[in-house]
C-alpha cells in the first residue's frame, strides 16, 4: 500500500540506498513510476505494508515502512533488496555499496569510496564540519534529526582528527 513517505509514523523504519552518481530527471520520473509499482504490490506473507519513497538530491532513494500495519518479513525485504539491485543493473548504478561515502562539498552532493574519504580526513580536506550522510539510520525521526549531520556526530567522526 503506497502512501505519501511524509504521512508515515516517525517510528517507520527506513532502508536509504545512496547512489554513486546523480540521476537525471527522465531517470527520476522512470524510477517513481517503478518505485510506485513495487511499493504498491509490496507484501509481507500476503499482507500489504504500508509504505513510502522520496528520492533525495536526486542521488538517494529512501525506503519507509509503517511496522505498525505489518512488519517487514525476511522475504519482504529479500524482495525489496531484489529490486534495488534491477534498479542497479537497469540504471547502471551501485546503490548497495555500504563503503562508500556520500558528503555534501557546498551545494554538490560528493560520493567517494570509503578509503578515499579517509584519506581526504587526514589530508584536512574534510573536517568535523563536513556535512555527511549516515545512511545507518533506522526509523523516520532519526533520518529527520540524524541522516544530514557534521561528520563529528556522525560514525564518520572516527576517520576525523
Amino acid at each position: 500500500m503506497l502512501v505519501d513517505f511524509n504521512t508515515l509514523p516517525e517510528e517507520s523504519r527506513v532502508w536509504i540506498y545512496q547512489a554513486n552518481r546523480s540521476f537525471s530527471e527522465e531517470e527520476i520520473e522512470q524510477l517513481k513510476g517503478q518505485l510506485d509499482t513495487f511499493i504498491e504490490a509490496w507484501t509481507a506473507h500476503g499482507k500489504d505494508l504500508k509504505a513510502g519513497y522520496k528520492i533525495v538530491y536526486k542521488r538517494f532513494i529512501v525506503i519507509a515502512m509503517d511496522q505498525n500495519l505489518n512488519a517487514a518479513t525476511g522475504c519482504s525485504i529479500d524482495a525489496s533488496v531484489n529490486f534495488i539491485q534491477q534498479l542497479e543493473q537497469q540504471y547502471n548504478v551501485d546503490l548497495m555499496d555500504k563503503m562508500n561515502v556520500s558528503y555534501k562539498q557546498g551545494e554538490y552532493i560528493a560520493y567517494k569510496p570509503l578509503v578515499d574519504f579517509k584519506k581526504m580526513a587526514q589530508q584536512k580536506a574534510v573536517s568535523k564540519n563536513t556535512i555527511v550522510f549516515n545512511n545507518l539510520v533506522t526509523n523516520i525521526a532519526e533520518f529527520n534529526e540524524n541522516w544530514e549531520v557534521p561528520a563529528s556526530e556522525s560514525w564518520h567522526s572516527r576517520f576525523i582528527k
